[in-house]
């Protein structure tokens, strides 16, 4: 599951962020709720140091509720804040307005001073490939300006858009690191598409994903799938939802492929349940 690649776009997008962030007030991050770890670009806070962040822990729709609570308890600082959304239906959105207005109380209330009245904020939104970025962005214009897509590395260039809530956003391209250094790490990118499904054995990344659910939400394994017990080999319990859903080839051999596409698709789509793959330590 090795995974060592750094495009040489995505080397000049972490230095354009550096570059730009004299020009925003501030930052949104986009993360992914059931992933809020791993959807974390480890270079993050070097590259954003001290400037005002919004966190964005998007399709918490999909993740646990609780879950995400934690996370936005154990995440929040003085310059950072957290909120849950789903950028595709606009859930939680209208939050980010107050929690920008707490983050820059001070300059905007120097702007007032000097008989200011109708400020508007330049903020930076960044994230990993296919974390929602672009959906973020349309929801908030209200049209479709940034370029969206299902797969990662859509956006390729900066791009400003304008909001009617007193924002101004730059777009970014996605950006991951060069060495995914943790197996945990590769593995639940990959399982919420964040990494290009044409790059892994998608194969043995369902069969990965099983033994996860098995062993943390094996109620929605069961429960999808009708499968009335689970063996401990997760092998068995592809077979088994396999046969379930009717991917069987001539001689009664098990379609993997087709099991895995299944597995992937339906997992991503929310269609197991509520599931957050990482917890606060």
């Amino acid at each position: 599951m090795a995974i060592n690649w750094f495009p040489g776009h995505m080397a000049k997008t972490r230095r354009e962020i550096k570059e730009n962030l004299k020009l925003v007030d501030a930052i949104i991050e986009i993360r992914d709720a059931r992933i809020v770890r791993s959807s974390k670009n480890p270079d993050v806070d070097d590259i954003c140091g001290n400037k005002p962040r919004i966190i964005l822990l998007n399709k918490s729709d999909l993740s646990e509720e609780k879950v995400t609570r934690e996370w936005i308890k154990n995440l929040s600082k003085d310059n950072i804040r957290l909120i849950g959304v789903n950028c595709l239906t606009g859930e939680g959105l209208k939050g980010i307005r107050p929690l920008m207005n707490d983050l820059l109380k001070e300059k905007h209330g120097r702007m007032k001073e000097k008989g200011i009245v109708n400020i508007t904020d330049r903020v930076m939104v960044i994230g990993i490939p296919n974390v929602g970025k672009s959906t973020f962005i349309n929801k908030m214009a209200k049209n479709n300006i940034a370029k969206t897509g299902d797969r990662p590395g859509v956006t390729k260039s900066k791009q400003w858009i304008k909001t009617k809530i007193g924002m101004e956003l730059m777009d970014t391209p996605g950006i991951l690191w060069p060495k995914l250094e943790s197996e945990e790490t590769q593995l639940n990118l990959a399982f919420t598409g964040a990494i290009k499904d044409e790059i892994m054995d998608i194969e043995e990344l369902a069969l990965k994903l099983i033994e996860r659910l098995q062993n943390e939400y094996p109620d929605r394994l069961m429960g999808r799938y009708k499968l009335t017990e689970l063996s401990e080999d997760p092998l068995e319990n592809m077979n088994n939802i396999g046969r379930k859903r009717g991917a069987v080839i001539s001689g009664g051999q098990i379609d993997y492929n087709r099991v895995a596409v299944l597995l992937l698709d339906e997992f991503r789509g929310g269609k197991l349940g509520n599931i957050s793959l990482e917890r606060p330590e």
